[in-house]
């Protein structure tokens, strides 16, 4: 069994207390590595040398052409590890080899693209209402960020992160979900072969109350950036405005696909596997709700459930598997609850609904994809987010029925419109209440297209240029031009 340690100010490090905790393998359910359990000193020490770096030394004296360098070396070092990251991420979350390998070699990018910004991040002259004075703004990193990152995607998600921190001359401590560690560690190799100075990117794992606690209220954090759940999201969020930190919140979603009578329905079936299906459903934006315009709903959902029926279970690490494992006992459990819960409420289980079946998956945790008709929207199969291969369909006749029942949910995080009529689907992608539209297409991704929530799908953007004012601040600079400064109290 491999035991990883702490990456703290370029260094591997055993955790303070010494105890390590076990991440097991979501297929067969066996342990396969130890993960240092830390705690607030562990976290005090990668703080420390995040702040050392961001005030004094090599990192805070570089330019920014320097740092991006830098996080072009950090590009070409991940997609030489991408099968190797792929490959650990797959064993530690269950994921698809088939979707981790080449979601990392895509990853890469971020760092390419934000390489690219770092010597682009501007201030402007601004043209007050005074001859006399020359006004203009500075942009300025913040300091330390603490990223947050979930179990669904580990690397992906860190990424994202730290790519644009860095660019703008931040550094960064990370701390990834207790149940997806390893890839994370792992991912600091390629900071360390990229010749990043110490201290500027940081781990600490372990337990939330035990190292994420502490690092989000550590005084000397200045930005929070976390994607998880809307429940975590509000703990963090609550504990990061005690001190006044910047905070972005990516957060759940209860996603809605809608799709009218004028769709390509054989396009419109894959679009909905592919946003509800595709990662067993463990995706923010996730389409597990169906609304079906009433003329094509029972065609539509026939199709859907044959093209369901034919998925095969099996090993992630297998290419030829379509469907993997759920990724931790505690998510497995929940999915499972949530689809007896809607039973027992009413709804019509139209396939799935019970622990799927593979060969030789040992203790592998397994879901059959799994459909629901005849579901009200004060069931909580419609309301509450799964996290897991379960769609709730119901059906509607108008347009404005479908844009009513689409935003009466605390979520808006991502939606999907599937229509022939070009100018509905850009009515529909306005009032929609969803920081993302997807429209005959579902679940894309961009580096330069930003990601993020309405509501309590959360605030703040991830990705694209915009995010760049995330990881910046203001700073507004005025120089008197004149030969002498009159005495205001003799004006």
């Amino acid at each position: 069994m491999k035991s990883y340690q702490l990456y703290i100010a370029g260094r591997w490090e055993d955790p303070a207390s010494g105890e390590w905790f076990e991440t097991s393998n979501p297929f067969d359910g066996k342990p396969w590595a130890r993960i240092p359990r830390c705690n607030a000193a562990d976290v005090e020490r990668a703080v420390a040398a995040a702040a050392a770096a961001f005030e004094d030394g090599a990192w805070a004296q570089s330019l920014p052409a320097a740092r991006g360098r830098l996080l072009m070396k950090a590009a070409d070092g991940l997609e030489a590890r991408a099968r190797d990251l792929g490959e650990l991420e797959t064993r530690d979350t269950g994921k698809r080899i088939a979707e981790t390998v080449p979601q990392i070699r895509y990853v890469a990018e971020w760092f390419r693209y934000y390489g690219g910004i770092a010597d682009k991040i501007e201030g402007r002259v601004t043209a007050i209402d005074r001859a006399d004075t020359l006004n203009y703004t500075l942009r300025e990193p913040l300091g330390v960020l603490a990223a947050v990152t979930p179990w669904n995607s580990p690397i992906m998600i860190a990424v994202w992160k730290i790519a644009p921190a860095l660019a703008a001359g931040n550094t960064v401590v990370v701390k990834p979900s207790e149940h997806a560690s390893a890839s994370t560690l792992a991912l600091m190799e390629v900071f360390d072969e990229a010749g990043f100075p110490p201290g500027v990117v940081n781990v600490v794992t372990g337990m939330p109350e035990e190292a994420g606690a502490p690092l989000v209220s550590h005084p000397q954090v200045a930005k929070v950036s976390f994607t998880g759940s809307d429940v975590g999201g509000g703990k963090i969020n609550r504990a990061a405005a005690d001190s006044f930190k910047h905070v972005t919140m990516e957060l759940g979603g209860k996603s809605p696909q809608i799709v009218f009578e004028d769709a390509d329905l054989d396009s419109a079936v894959n679009g909905v596997i592919s946003g509800i299906f595709q990662s067993n459903g463990q995706s923010c934006v996730a389409g597990s709700r169906l609304l079906l315009q009433s003329a094509i709903a029972e065609d539509f959902t026939a199709r859907l459930i044959e093209a369901v029926r034919g998925l095969r279970f099996g090993d992630p690490m297998d290419p030829q598997t379509q469907i993997g494992p759920i990724a931790n006992r505690m998510q497995f459990e929940k999915v499972l609850g949530f689809i007896e819960r809607a039973k027992a409420a009413g709804a019509r289980c139209l396939c799935g609904g019970s622990p799927g079946a593979a060969k030789d998956i040992g203790a592998g945790m397994f879901v059959e994809p799994t459909i629901f008709d005849a579901v009200s929207d004060d069931m909580e199969i419609w309301r509450d987010e799964v996290f897991g291969p379960v769609l709730a369909i119901t059906r509607f006749d108008s347009e404005e029925e479908a844009v009513r029942a689409a935003n009466d949910s605390p979520y808006g995080l991502a939606a999907g419109v599937w229509t022939t009529d070009i100018r509905r689907g850009h009515r529909m992608a306005k009032l929609l209440k969803s920081g993302t539209v997807y429209v005959n297409t579902y679940r894309h991704v961009s580096i330069a297209s930003p990601v993020g929530g309405y509501k309590k799908s959360g605030f703040g953007r991830e990705n694209g240029l915009e995010v760049m004012a995330a990881y910046t601040q203001t700073k507004s600079v005025w120089v008197g031009l004149d030969r002498i400064t009159a005495n205001p109290l003799t004006l």
